[in-house]
């Protein structure tokens, strides 16, 4: 009889559509996943902005609970939700292929952005680097799932909203009348699936290791490294992407403040064989250049 492994998620559909993706590979390799849906405190919340609501791990924290006390064995989180220091005794064990890392405006009929316009997200990252490229628009607070906020957008008299890509293009849901801003830094991590399990679980450790990605898990390994360094959290405004090219691993990273009037942004470059300590050293960069002051302002707001 195959092992059956109880996989923890979100109950949203984007949430369990990364469930199902990690179910149908775990029974490819002989195992007999079951779902154990949970509703996160995030997603109870929907008013409140992220950034006061001081829960680290606000998304992850009811599945690393579910996880400690045996509930589950495995739990699938979007990577970026997932805080740079997990709870003792959970561990990485998979970092699926990467998708699309790029965010994009969903918006309503937009034909230029000179005069001021109204742009929603939750996100700090988003709203800085939006008013450091267009200071006259407004930026509201939009959180919820992505169906909720797609709805939201649509009974709302704003001008857009921003979304990844990659979860509008796992269910389905990304609309014809978007723009892709390939002149924003995602998040760390955006686009990436990680499943975490408790390190004393051999089972799900062996398990779950032939459906790592690796270029992905360096990648994303990089962009956390960075944002743990600069110490801060998932909701913080940074931004960070690495990607590999042969034997080369190159990162743009940013950090910048609430209003986007100031911003660190750094791209470097290193050959994969001396990547250890890379998102470290990126991170110490942008501190010298002047982000040890702002990350220093920005821990009295967040």
């Amino acid at each position: 009889m195959s092992k059956t492994i109880r996989i923890g998620t979100r109950d949203s559909e984007l949430a369990l559509w990364q469930a199902h993706k990690v179910k149908s590979l775990l029974e490819r390799e002989g195992y007999n996943p079951i779902l154990k849906p949970v509703k996160s405190t995030g997603d109870l919340n929907l008013e409140q902005p992220l950034y006061e609501m001081g829960i680290t791990g606000i998304f992850t924290k009811t599945l690393d609970v579910a996880l400690i006390k045996g509930d589950i064995d495995i739990a699938v989180h979007s990577m970026k939700d997932v805080p740079t220091a997990l709870p003792k005794g959970v561990v990485e064990a998979a970092v699926l292929p990467r998708a699309n890392t790029s965010d994009i405006l969903i918006h309503k009929g937009l034909k230029d952005f000179s005069t001021k316009k109204t742009i929603a997200t939750g996100s700090l990252r988003r709203k800085a680097q939006w008013l450091s490229k267009y200071p006259k628009h407004e930026v509201v607070n939009l959180r919820g799932n992505v169906n909720t906020r797609l709805q939201k957008l649509e009974d709302n008299e704003w001008t857009g909203a921003i979304f990844a890509a990659a979860g509008l293009e796992r269910i389905n849901l990304k609309p014809e009348n978007h723009i892709e801003l390939d002149w924003m830094i995602p998040a760390p991590a955006q686009g990436a699936m990680l499943v975490v399990t408790m390190d004393s679980n051999s089972v799900c450790k062996t398990a779950l290791t032939p459906i790592n990605h690796s270029e992905t898990a360096l990648a994303v390994k990089v962009e956390r490294e960075f944002l743990k360094t600069l110490e801060g959290g998932c909701t913080a405004p940074i931004g960070a992407l690495a990607t590999v090219k042969g034997n080369e691993l190159k990162l743009k990273a940013g950090l910048f403040s609430l209003d986007g009037k100031e911003k660190y942004i750094i791209e470097e470059s290193i050959a994969l064989d001396h990547v250890d300590g890379f998102g470290k050293h990126c991170a110490d960069l942008v501190l010298k250049q002047g982000g040890d002051r702002l990350m220093k302002e920005l821990r009295k707001i967040l």
